[in-house]
C-alpha cells in the first residue's frame, strides 16, 4: 500500500488549498465578470529508487488546462518505520512540455547536445516519517507538465533479494489548479476597456496569436484611477514555463500610453496577459487595451509542385514521359519567379513530410530535395512537427551539411536557428536565436566548417522550426545575389546513437506515456553513454570476462571426483552447471568481450537452475539415503526448483529453500545411521578433519562473499571467487564411493578370451 496522507487529512488539505488559492471575494466570485473553478488531479504514489540512470527517476505526467491562473503542487514524501530507514534527501525536478533533463551524477553529455539545467527542489526526510511540500506557479503555461523524483546516487552494492530489507521511500504528486472560466478575449485592432478592481484582484485577458505573425504590439492607454491618483500598473505577457521562463513584464506609471513589442510571438496559441494595479488597496483602475499584429507573408513552392514531388518521391518519375518533362519545366519557371519575388516575402517555406517509423521515432523528409536553397533576403523555414504529445520522450537531431560547390561567396556563413512555437525571422539583422518566449538553439555552417549538428534532449511538445539564412561579414548588400545549398537531416530518435556500444536504450513507460533512457555499462556514463571518465579499458574487460568464465573450470576437479566415486548423475549436473555458467557470463559482459551462444534469458535461467540443482544433489548425495529414494528426490527437487525459478529468479529462497530442505534430510539420515550403528556418523575423524570441515568452511565463505561483499565495482573478482569456492567445496563434500564398488579399471581378461566372472550370483547356476 502506498504511504501518504490519510483520506481525512487529505480532504482538509484540499479545502485549505482552495481557500488559500481563491482570491478575496464571496464564494468563487471575484467580481461581476470573473468566475474561478478549482480542479484537483492526483496520481498514485511511487516507490523511489537510488539514482544510477534515468530509469531510476520516477516520472509524473500532468496536463494543465487552458486559462489556468494558479497551479499548486502538493508533494508528499514518506519513508518506512524500520531500523533500516535513515535520513534521506529526495530531489524533485519540474519541467514544462517534456520530461526534465537531469544530471545528478555530474557526467558529461554528448557533443552538440543542448543542456539547460532543470528546476528542482529538495525534500528532506529526517526525524519525521512524512514530509508535505507545496510549490506554487502563477499563470502556468497550458499543456504537459512533468515531475521527476529520485533518491541520491546508488551505492553500487549488489543486494541479494531476501537477505536484506530495503527501506521503502514513497513519493506522490498531486496537482491543484485554479482556472478562470470566462477570461476576456482581446481582438486584434479593437480597443477593449477593462477595470482592475483592486491590487488583490489582477485582471487576466488572453489573445490568440495567428500563424505567420512576425510581431505583436500591446498597448495600455487611457488609465484612470477611482481616487484620481497617479496610475501605476504592471503588465505581464506570457505564461510561466520551467525550467526557464520568458515572461515579458512592463511597468506603466502615469497617464501616458504604455506599450510593449514582441518579435516572433508563439503561433496559433493563446497568449495570456495579466494586468495588476500597483496603487492603493481600495482603488480601482480603468484602462484600455489594444493588441495589433505584424503579418509575415510567406513564400513557398506551389501546392501542385508539392503534390507532384510527393508522388515522384514515392513512385519515381518515368524517364522520357511527358509528365516528367512538364514537371521539370514548371519547377524551373517557379524557381525563377521565386528569385524575382523573394524580396516581398519575409520567409521561404520548404515543405516537410513527417514520417513515423516507430515509438518515439520520426523522420522528416523534404519533398523537393534534401538540399534547400538559402539566401540573405529572407530566411528559409522548415517545420518539424513534434506536437503529438508522444514525441517529447526522445532526442531531436538536426544535422546541416553545406554544399561548397553552390556557395558563390567564400566568406559567407549560413546561420541557422532551431526554435519551438515560432520561428526566428530576423537572423540577418541581429543573428540572435531567440523568439518572444523561447531561447532557440543556434547552428552555423561555412566553407571552413561545412557540417553542424544539434541534439535536443527531450524536446518539448510543440511545433519546432528550423530557420536558415545567409550572412555576409561585410553586410547584406554583398550577399544579395548569393545563394547556398544546405542539406538538412532531421529525425527524432529514442536514444541518440542508440546509446553507443557501451549502453542499452530502454523504453520506459508511465501510464500511457513513453520515453527512453540509456543504461550504461563497463564504467561508461552520461546521457548517451559517452562519458569515459570511469570507463573500463578493453584489457580490463577481457580480464573480467576471462575471470568469470574460466573460474567455472574449477568444477573440473569436482566432476573428476564424482566420476571416480561413481556419482555419475551428480557429475552430469556439475557439467551442466559449468557449461551454462561459463557461457552465461560470457554473454553477460557489458563491454566488447561478449559471446552469446543462445538467447541471454535462456542462458541466465539455465545458469541459475544449474547452480541451485548442484547444491541440491550434493547435499542429498551426502545424506547417504537409498538410491531409489535419492533419485526420486533428485527429479522431484529439480522440477520444483525449475518452477520456483520461473516465478522469481532472483529470490533468495530459491536457493535457501532447497538447501535447508536437503540439510534436514541429510541430518535426519545421519542421525538414523548414527543410532543404527551406535556411534557418530560419519565415523571417521579423518573424514571430518580433511573433507567435511574444509568443505563446509569453503561453502560458508562462498555464501558470505555472494551475499554481502559483491558490488558493481568488484563483481568480476568476487563472483569469480564465488565460483572457485563453491566448486572446491563440492569436491570436498562429496562422500566416498560405496565399499562394494571397486575403482575404475580395465576388466581382467584371460588369454583364451574368456572373461572372469565377478558376479556372485553366477555360482547358483554353476554346472557340477
Amino acid at each position: 500500500m502506498a504511504r501518504g496522507v490519510g483520506p481525512p487529512l487529505r480532504l482538509l488539505l484540499l479545502l485549505l488549498l482552495q481557500l488559500l488559492a481563491l482570491p478575496a471575494g464571496r464564494g468563487n466570485r471575484t467580481g461581476p465578470e470573473s468566475l474561478y473553478v478549482s480542479e484537483y488531479f492526483s496520481q498514485s504514489a511511487q516507490k523511489l529508487s537510488f539514482y544510477s540512470w534515468y530509469g531510476n527517476a520516477k516520472l509524473f505526467h500532468f496536463r494543465v488546462p487552458e486559462d489556468t491562473v494558479l497551479l499548486r503542487w502538493l508533494l508528499q514524501a514518506s519513508r518506512g518505520k524500520g531500523p533500516e530507514c535513515t535520513n534521506m534527501e529526495i530531489t524533485v525536478h519540474f519541467r514544462y512540455g517534456a520530461p526534465p533533463v537531469i544530471n545528478p551524477l555530474g557526467t558529461r553529455f554528448p557533443a552538440n547536445a543542448t543542456v539547460r539545467p532543470s528546476y528542482n527542489i529538495s525534500i528532506t526526510l529526517s526525524s519525521a516519517v512524512q514530509n508535505t511540500t507545496f510549490v506554487n506557479v502563477t499563470t502556468p503555461a497550458a499543456g504537459d507538465w512533468f515531475i521527476a523524483a529520485h533518491l541520491p546516487e546508488a551505492a553500487g552494492r549488489i543486494e541479494v533479494k531476501g537477505f536484506s530489507t530495503p527501506c521503502p521511500y514513497m513519493f506522490q504528486a498531486d496537482m491543484f489548479v485554479l482556472r478562470l472560466t470566462d477570461m476576456p478575449v482581446l481582438e486584434p485592432g479593437v480597443a477593449m476597456p477593462q477595470t482592475v478592481v483592486s491590487p488583490a484582484k489582477p485582471l487576466h485577458v488572453k489573445v490568440f496569436v495567428p500563424r505567420h505573425a512576425a510581431g505583436m504590439r500591446f498597448e495600455l492607454r487611457s488609465c484612470v484611477t477611482s481616487e484620481q491618483k497617479v496610475c501605476a500598473m504592471r503588465v505581464v505577457l506570457g505564461s510561466i514555463t520551467l525550467p526557464q521562463s520568458f515572461q515579458r513584464i512592463v511597468t506603466c506609471m502615469g497617464n501616458v500610453n504604455c506599450s510593449l513589442a514582441l518579435d516572433s510571438p508563439p503561433w496559433e496559441k493563446w497568449l495570456q496577459i495579466t494586468v495588476e494595479s500597483l496603487g492603493a488597496a481600495n482603488a480601482s483602475v480603468s484602462v484600455e487595451m489594444l493588441v495589433s499584429f505584424t503579418a509575415c507573408r510567406p513564400g513557398s513552392t506551389s501546392s501542385f509542385l508539392n503534390f507532384s514531388s510527393l508522388n515522384q518521391s514515392q513512385t519515381g518519375p518515368r524517364p522520357g514521359s511527358a509528365g516528367a518533362a512538364g514537371s521539370s519545366t514548371l519547377s524551373t519557371g517557379e524557381a525563377s519567379r521565386n528569385v524575382s519575388d523573394q524580396r516581398s516575402f519575409c520567409l521561404q517555406n520548404q515543405p516537410v513530410v513527417r514520417e513515423d517509423l516507430d515509438v518515439v521515432s520520426v523522420r522528416y523528409r523534404l519533398l523537393n530535395s534534401p538540399s534547400v536553397p538559402v539566401n540573405s533576403l529572407s530566411p528559409t523555414l522548415l517545420l518539424l512537427n513534434l506536437n503529438t504529445g508522444m514525441d517529447s520522450g526522445g532526442s531531436l537531431v538536426v544535422s546541416l551539411l553545406l554544399n561548397k560547390t553552390f556557395v558563390s561567396l567564400a566568406n559567407a556563413t549560413v546561420v541557422a536557428c532551431v526554435s519551438a512555437a515560432s520561428p526566428v525571422l530576423s537572423l540577418n539583422a541581429t543573428q540572435n536565436c531567440s523568439t518572444a518566449f523561447f531561447q532557440g538553439y543556434p547552428l552555423s555552417v561555412s566553407t571552413s566548417s561545412a557540417e553542424a549538428m544539434l541534439i535536443v534532449l527531450y524536446p518539448q511538445t510543440d511545433d519546432w522550426f528550423l530557420s536558415l539564412q545567409l550572412i555576409c561579414p561585410k553586410g547584406q548588400g554583398e550577399c544579395n545575389a548569393a545563394e547556398a545549398k544546405v542539406t538538412v537531416f532531421a529525425y527524432l530518435t529514442p536514444c541518440f546513437n542508440d546509446c553507443g556500444p557501451y549502453g542499452q536504450c530502454s523504453l520506459l513507460r508511465r501510464h500511457g506515456y513513453l520515453y527512453a533512457g540509456c543504461s550504461c555499462k563497463a564504467g561508461w556514463g552520461g546521457w548517451s553513454c559517452t562519458d569515459d571518465t570511469k570507463a573500463q579499458s578493453v584489457s580490463a574487460q577481457n580480464l573480467a570476462t576471462l575471470l568469470l568464465t574460466l573460474s567455472n573450470l574449477m568444477f573440473l576437479p569436482a566432476i573428476a571426483v564424482a566420476v571416480y566415486r561413481y556419482y555419475l548423475v551428480e557429475a552430469s549436473v556439475y557439467t551442466y552447471t559449468m557449461f551454462f555458467s561459463t557461457f552465461y557470463h560470457a554473454c553477460d559482459q557489458p563491454g566488447v568481450a561478449v559471446m552469446c551462444i543462445m538467447d541471454y534469458d535462456t542462458l541466465q535461467y539455465c545458469d541459475f537452475l544449474g547452480s541451485v540443482v548442484s547444491i541440491w544433489v550434493t547435499i542429498l548425495c551426502m545424506s547417504r539415503v537409498k538410491k531409489i529414494l535419492k533419485y526420486v528426490l533428485f527429479v522431484l527437487g529439480t522440477l520444483l526448483i525449475a518452477m520456483s525459478l520461473q516465478l522469481d529468479r532472483r529470490g533468495v529462497w530459491n536457493m535457501m529453500g532447497p538447501c535447508l530442505f536437503a540439510l534436514i534430510i541429510m541430518i535426519a539420515a545421519w542421525v538414523y545411521h548414527g543410532v543404527k550403528r551406535r556411534h557418530c556418523y560419519p565415523s571417521s575423524w579423518k573424514r571430518w578433519v580433511f573433507y567435511l570441515l574444509p568443505g563446509i568452511t569453503l561453502a560458508f565463505i562462498a555464501i558470505s562473499v555472494y551475499a554481502f561483499m559483491e558490488t558493481n565495482e568488484n563483481y568480476y573478482y568476487t563472483h569469480s571467487i564465488w565460483h572457485v569456492l563453491v566448486a572446491c567445496s563440492v569436491a570436498f563434500l562429496l562422500p566416498p564411493r560405496d565399499k562394494h564398488k571397486k575403482p575404475w579399471a580395465w576388466s581382467q581378461k584371460l588369454t583364451c578370451r574368456y572373461q572372469i566372472c565377478q558376479n556372485d550370483r553366477e555360482e547358483l547356476y554353476a554346472v557340477t
